[in-house]
C-alpha cells in the first residue's frame, strides 16, 4: 500500500511517499481503505516541527473511506460502511479529560496519509449519507469543532445572531449550522469575492474588515446596539478585544483559533462587567460527531471543498492551506 512518512518534522521536503505491506485488524480494530483526508493548521504545524512529533509518523488527523474488515469483537461497523475518523478517539462523550485528550492520529500514533489504516472501531463513525469520501473528511477537524463551539457550548437558538470571522473552514461550517438552527449570520472577511461567496451560503450581513477596521461598532450597528448572541473567535490576539465589544451583555464568544498568535491582552472588566462567557473549544467527542452528522443528514449540510489534491503531491496541498487564500477544505485523495 502507498502511504506518506514525514522522515523529521521540519518541512514539506521530509514527507516521503513510500509502499509498505498493509496492516491487519485485531479483535477490536477495523480496516479501513482511506479514500480522502483533509488538513488542518495542527497538521502544518506538526509536519513543520511546530509540535512533538516522532520521525517517521504518518501524518494528518482527517481521513474517510470504506471498511474494508473488521475484527471478531466489532459488531457496530460492517464492511462497507462509509465511515469518517474521529479525532479524540478515546473521547467518546461527556467533558475532555487529561485522559480522553490522550491520542491524537497523525500525532501520537499514524494517521490517515495511507491506504489503509486498522485502528479501533471507536475511532470512527459512520459518514453522513450520500456524502463523498472528501466531503465526510472535511469534517472531523473543523466540523465538529464548530458544532461543539456553537451548538453544545454555545446552545444556538433560533433567533440568535451569530459573527463569524473569516472564510476557514470552522468559520463556514458554523454559518451553515447556525443557520440550520435558524439563527441570523453576520460574517467578515477582506475579500469582496470571499464577502460575496459568504452571502451566497448564506450570511444575512457581511463586513469588510480591511474596509472597516472597527468592524466591532458595525456589529453593534447591525444589531441596533445590541451585539450578537456568539461570536465564533477563530484569529486569536488580533481579534479577540472586538470580538468581546461585539458580544452583547450575557453573550458567548466560541474561542477555537489562534491564526493571529498565542497571546492577547484583554480587558478583564470588559468581560466580567458584560457577563460574557468565553468557551475554549478543542475539537469534540465522539457523541459530539455522531449528533453533528444527524443534524447534517436532515439538514442536507454540505462542506465547502476549496481544492482536491492525490496523496503524491501533498507538499503542494499543505503549500496551497498554508498560503490561506483558500475557501473552504483542502483535501487529499488518496
Amino acid at each position: 500500500m502507498r502511504l506518506v512518512r514525514l522522515r523529521a518534522p521540519g518541512g514539506l521536503d521530509r514527507l516521503d511517499l513510500v509502499e509498505e505491506d498493509p496492516p491487519q485488524p485485531s479483535p477490536g480494530d477495523v480496516m479501513v481503505r482511506i479514500r480522502a483526508c483533509s488538513l488542518n493548521m495542527r497538521d502544518d504545524f506538526a509536519v513543520q516541527g511546530k509540535t512533538k512529533l516522532a520521525d517517521r509518523r504518518v501524518p494528518l488527523s482527517d481521513g474517510a473511506g470504506e471498511v474494508i474488515a473488521v475484527g471478531s469483537k466489532v459488531d457496530a461497523l460492517k464492511p462497507g460502511d462509509s465511515v469518517v475518523s474521529v479525532f479524540y478517539p478515546r473521547w467518546l462523550d461527556g467533558d475532555m479529560t487529561p485522559a480522553t485528550r490522550r491520542d491524537i492520529p497523525g500525532e501520537s500514533f499514524d494517521g490517515f496519509a495511507s491506504e489503509y489504516v486498522c485502528m479501533p472501531a471507536q475511532a470512527f463513525t459512520k459518514a453522513p449519507a450520500g456524502y463523498t469520501h472528501g466531503e465526510a473528511a472535511a469534517l472531523t477537524c473543523t466540523g465538529v469543532t464548530a458544532w461543539r463551539g456553537l451548538v453544545v457550548s454555545g446552545k444556538v437558538r433560533p433567533g440568535d445572531t451569530v459573527l463569524v470571522l473569516g472564510t476557514g473552514s470552522v468559520s463556514l461550517f458554523a454559518l451553515q449550522f447556525a443557520k440550520a438552527a435558524g439563527a441570523r449570520v453576520i460574517a467578515t472577511s477582506s475579500d469582496e469575492e470571499k464577502l460575496e461567496r459568504l452571502s451566497r451560503l448564506g450570511a444575512d450581513a457581511v463586513i469588510n474588515y480591511k474596509a472597516v477596521p472597527d468592524w466591532s461598532r458595525k456589529v453593534r450597528e447591525l444589531t441596533d446596539g445590541r451585539g450578537v448572541d456568539h461570536v465564533i473567535e477563530v484569529g486569536g490576539p488580533a481579534t479577540l478585544a472586538q470580538s468581546i465589544a461585539a458580544c452583547r451583555t450575557g453573550g458567548h464568544i466560541a474561542l477555537i483559533g489562534v491564526l493571529t498568535g498565542f497571546a492577547a491582552d484583554v480587558s478583564i472588566p470588559a468581560i466580567f462587567s458584560n457577563q460574557i462567557r468565553i468557551s475554549g473549544i478543542s475539537i469534540g467527542s465522539r457523541a459530539d460527531q455522531e449528533d453533528m452528522i444527524r443534524a447534517i443528514d436532515v439538514n442536507r449540510i454540505k462542506p465547502v471543498i476549496d481544492r482536491r489534491f492525490p496523496l503524491r503531491e501533498i507538499a503542494a496541498a499543505f503549500t496551497h492551506y498554508a498560503a490561506r487564500k483558500h475557501f473552504g477544505k483542502v483535501c487529499l485523495e488518496v
